[in-house]
């Protein structure tokens, strides 16, 4: 059968249609799934079919939503879970024991760095950070009982690139796993397995959905690993719903078309924002005066949905920029066709300490905004007479 592009398996992979002849999926709002015959049961509790038996298990919408998933990131299998974190955690558990270590980027998600720092250490599992800027120290911190690394790139929230090639030919000489949350760049933009990667995590809440209605979680890759971290989930009961599933399929349909807006509206923005006197910083992955601008050019088809400016006058002044944002509004999420401003420090970091905050970027002047898809120009003012 002849490839399909991007767009069109976003849209064309679906369920087979039922004998209803629908032409949109029905949401299949059950919690369980009924057999023919004992036989029957028997042979799916035994994994002898893939026939459905309970939604905490699989359910046919999740189960579209994971299958269009894995053909846009490339991968050979993959799990949904009931949001972002649920399919970190989940990854982390599934593929953990005791004695075990992990590197990790040292920028990455406050509530990721919370298992790391916290809860992990209760199970005698021990991390070791790297700073994204030098990655060559990857390799320094592995030892015999390391796991596997983490990163995130672009990271949540300085916006930092790492060499994905580069970090997989490392995990490959030292034969660990390779995980890696795309859920700032999404498969469109970027397709970490491409590049060597074992597993990848997204936020489906994010950029997925797009409207900030749902959450979810999804992490694709190599059969043999999401099984383990299927059966994991099995057991624990991080489902994602059905009506979530089959929102999050439908969104996806329009993926490609929202990041392309976004990354437009992101670049225009970031650009004129580059000479306002009342910003220290204005970073976005494809401005040329990004430090990683060779790396996103190489492993990004565009720049993503996402900038980060520097106030001058650190929380103070950020406090005030807020504040004076008219159509854009504060909220932690982002990937929103509305623009949505935050800042870090105070909020999804404020867990972390101010030496981890300022080791990975986060300044107290330092604000995320996630850009919509609105007109770009509507964008821009409000963010100008909020910085006057």
């Amino acid at each position: 059968m002849e490839k399909k592009h991007f767009e069109t398996n976003a849209i064309r992979a679906q369920l087979e249609r039922s004998e209803n002849n629908e032409h949109s999926v029905p949401v299949y709002l059950t919690s369980s799934f009924v057999f023919d015959t004992a036989e029957d049961m028997r042979a799916a509790f035994n994994e002898e079919t893939d026939a459905h038996i309970y939604s905490r298990y699989t359910n046919p919408n999740n189960s579209e939503f994971v299958n269009k998933v894995c053909l846009l990131e490339g991968a050979e299998a993959g799990v949904a879970m009931a949001s972002g974190m649920a399919a970190i955690y989940t990854t982390f558990m599934a593929l953990l024991k005791s004695g075990d270590h992990v590197v990790s980027c040292s920028s990455v998600f406050g509530a990721t760095h919370a298992l790391f720092t916290k809860y992990f250490p209760k199970l005698n599992i021990s991390h070791s950070y790297f700073n994204i800027k030098n990655p060559n120290d990857i390799e320094k911190l592995i030892k015999p009982e390391t796991r596997f690394i983490y990163l995130e790139t672009p990271t949540n929230p300085a916006i930092e690139l790492i060499d994905l090639e580069f970090v997989a030919a490392v995990a490959k000489k030292h034969k660990v796993l390779l995980i890696v949350d795309n859920c700032f760049a999404s498969p469109y933009l970027q397709q970490p397995i491409k590049w060597g990667t074992d597993l990848v995590v997204h936020s489906a809440t994010k950029y997925m959905d797009g409207q900030g209605r749902v959450l979810g979680g999804v992490v694709v890759g190599k059969a043999d690993l999401i099984k383990e971290i299927y059966l994991y989930g099995r057991l624990t009961g991080p489902s994602l719903s059905p009506f979530n599933a089959w929102v999050l399929s439908k969104s996806l349909e329009t993926l490609a078309l929202r990041m392309e807006r976004h990354c437009e509206n992101a670049l225009y923005v970031a650009e004129a924002l580059e000479e306002n006197a009342a910003l220290e910083n204005v970073s976005y992955p494809f401005l040329k005066s990004h430090p990683h601008h060779h790396i996103a050019k190489k492993q990004m088809k565009l720049g993503g949905g996402i900038i980060t400016i520097t106030v001058k006058g650190g929380y103070k002044a950020a406090k005030k920029f807020l504040d004076k944002l008219q159509m854009i509004k504060i909220s932690p999420n982002l990937g929103d066709a509305r623009s949505i401003a935050t800042h870090p420090a105070s909020s999804t970091h404020c867990k972390l300490s101010e030496e981890e905050r300022l080791s990975v970027g986060i300044t107290p002047g330092l604000i995320r905004i996630s850009i919509g898809l609105e007109n770009k120009e509507d964008i821009l003012n409000d963010i100008q007479q909020a910085l006057k």
